[in-house]
């Protein structure tokens, strides 16, 4: 089971790794956790850190790959091609999924070929004069925006503006995490998360709306919310009309299969004004540890923890037939 990694995410991916651990099946799994340190050297379980080379050989002795690293350099395609060199199966989503969904500009692009609804956004580069997009790209967006890294996960380098004069500090601080940034429109309304689930047989579940509202002075869902502060509210299932339900849970599926995901998706969205979804991301690993979305909304649909693992990892020997078998030893990062 692989953990860690050199994002921004390496505190998180290790308590994902952690919570994952504790919930494997002892009677099916031998687990062998493997730590990707920040500086990119692979640690297998107690053992002196080797190289990424060394770590390919190493992964060829085992059944299946559990990768729970967030963000770049986990989530963004650079560790499934990396796993794709193994030829052992591995959980979750591939090269191309992985890559598209870390990047945002891509996501956007790929989902409205699709026609599904997204916000809309300018791409700032480090190539811009002064470093700024065009005023008129930024004025057809309006006020307040989200300037976000586009390659950046758990609302890392991300501030709301709400007056032009703050968003070169805005763009520095994204870029802190990322030099190519979205600035996106704000939308306001509800913000609503769906999880979607592959089964060893190919079929979609799509879990119960989860809702997330904030607490206190907090203007949006960040780093801080998603993982300290208890006074985070997530309710599962969200109180929302059928029909709507019914549509998050369409363009979830539609999004899914437009990026090529494979194994789980958590897909993002808002309602404008309470009514009109619009996607906001695609988390290609979403957050596993005990306070994460995604395992929960599972629990509340009735797939307990391991359970959901044991889907998981049957999904990702099952795209691989000819390595599967009954007992696996796991690797974790």
């Amino acid at each position: 089971m692989l953990s860690g990694g050199r994002s921004g995410e390496h505190r998180v991916s290790r308590r994902s790794a952690a919570s994952v651990l504790e919930n494997l099946d002892p009677a099916r799994y031998r687990p062998e956790p493997v730590l990707i340190t920040r500086t990119g050297q692979w640690v297998f379980g107690t053992g002196m850190p080797v190289s990424v080379f060394e770590a390919v050989d190493r992964l060829r002795t085992v059944d299946v790959i559990f990768p729970t690293l967030h963000g770049p350099y986990g989530e963004d395609g650079t560790l499934q091609s990396v796993l794709e060199l193994t030829g052992v199966p591995y959980v979750g989503n591939g090269v191309l999924a992985s890559a598209a969904g870390m990047d945002k500009e891509f996501t956007k692009k790929l989902l409205a070929a699709e026609g599904i609804p997204v916000a809309d956004a300018v791409v700032s580069r480090p190539t811009d004069p002064d470093g700024v997009p065009p005023e008129a790209e930024l004025r057809r967006l309006g006020l307040p925006v989200f300037v976000k890294p586009a390659r950046a996960g758990s609302s890392l380098g991300v501030t709301r503006v709400t007056d032009w004069a703050e968003l070169p500090a805005a763009l520095e601080w994204a870029r802190s995490s990322d030099p190519k940034v979205l600035v996106e429109a704000a939308v306001p309304g509800r913000e609503i998360d769906l999880a979607v689930l592959e089964h060893p047989d190919g079929r979609l579940d799509v879990g119960p709306p989860l809702e997330i509202r904030v607490t206190g002075d907090r203007s949006f869902f960040d780093y801080d919310a998603k993982y300290d502060d208890p006074g985070t509210v997530f309710e599962i299932p969200a109180r929302l009309a059928d029909a709507v339900t019914a549509e998050l849970s369409d363009l979830a599926v539609r999004a899914f299969r437009a990026l090529g995901c494979a194994g789980l998706a958590r897909i993002d969205f808002f309602l404008r004004d309470g009514l009109a979804p619009v996607l906001n991301e695609v988390n290609t690993f979403p957050g596993f540890t005990p306070v994460s979305q995604y395992p929960r909304i599972w629990q509340v649909a009735g797939l307990d923890y391991p359970e959901l693992l044991d889907v998981l990892v049957e999904n990702a020997l099952a795209r691989r037939p000819d390595r599967s078998g009954a007992r696996a030893t796991l690797l974790q990062n």
